[in-house]
């Protein structure tokens, strides 16, 4: 896996939430999609001419708002036709004032790339691109009660996906496993997915958790509503058995607390425990 952006929403020097995952040494799963993640892309001199698989764990601009320029790259890389398989949650309507309305993952796509899209021209830019996408989890669904189910099976390559918890967004947390190993992403999460979150990465070799806070009470209370403190990502570490832990989607506060999140966890968590950059390449 390469991290193409370790950041979180802020402009810190860091490109946003986006990774890719390799099999047999080609990029072929994009996991998520933040801005600055196309920079990284090529920085990390990757060919992505086989890149047809990507898993969106929600749709917040700091996880989503790259796609379009991966898409271009990607057609440009190759001139040839593409068909790209898009994962991610379903829609959710507003209810109340205060309550957010977020398209569905199909929405998405079509919003971006579809005959009246904002980048429809893309469709036959360098080649014909065919997007093929999945809404996950939607309300009544077995998923959104925490039970994991495979998306994708294609030889030794399985995906699982879990419906996740981010206050009002829709969310899904993704498990990959390939060839004996396996790297599970939490996405953003807040306390109402961690049951699901230990299901689906029970036994995995590396998961990448999202680490914006602080433990209470050093971080703004509502942000406890939509993220996961240090003490619970230990918690949750230990209880799955994950070989190692990487935290990623990194907020200035705590990079800049490295020490105090690492003994956090520690506490609950003994394994290995790394900070990401971007343009790391980790091998489970």
């Amino acid at each position: 896996m390469v991290v193409l952006g370790s950041g979180g929403p802020g402009a810190d020097g860091r490109a946003g939430a986006a990774y890719v995952v390799l099999m047999d040494g080609e990029p072929r799963i994009l996991v998520d999609a933040g801005p600055g993640s196309l920079v990284r892309l090529g920085e990390a001199h990757l060919d992505i001419k086989h890149l047809d698989t990507v898993l969106l764990t929600h749709l917040h601009a700091d996880h989503a708002a790259e796609l379009p320029g991966i898409v271009k790259a990607r057609a440009v890389s190759a001139r040839t036709d593409i068909d790209f398989r898009v994962f991610g949650p379903a829609g959710a309507q507003a209810e109340g004032d205060a309550a957010a309305r977020f398209p569905s993952t199909s929405g998405y796509v079509e919003l971006l790339f579809g005959k009246t899209g904002a980048f429809s021209y893309l469709a036959d830019f360098a080649g014909t691109v065919h997007f093929t996408s999945e809404d996950l989890f939607a309300p009544g669904s077995a998923g959104r009660k925490g039970e994991p189910r495979v998306i994708q099976r294609i030889g030794g390559l399985v995906i699982s996906a879990v419906a996740g918890h981010h206050r009002d967004a829709p969310a899904v947390i993704y498990r990959v496993d390939y060839q004996g190993k396996s790297i599970t992403f939490s996405g953003d999460i807040d306390p109402q997915g961690h049951a699901a979150l230990r299901r689906i990465a029970k036994g995995t070799d590396l998961l990448v958790f999202n680490a914006v806070v602080l433990d209470p009470p050093d971080a703004p209370p509502a942000l406890y509503t939509l993220h996961t403190a240090p003490g619970d990502i230990g918690r949750i570490a230990d209880a799955v058995g994950v070989r190692a832990v990487l935290l990623s989607h990194l907020s200035t506060s705590v990079d800049r607390s490295r020490e105090r999140v690492s003994r956090s966890i520690g506490a609950h968590y003994p394994g290995k425990l790394q900070f990401a950059e971007d343009g790391m390449r980790i091998e489970p």
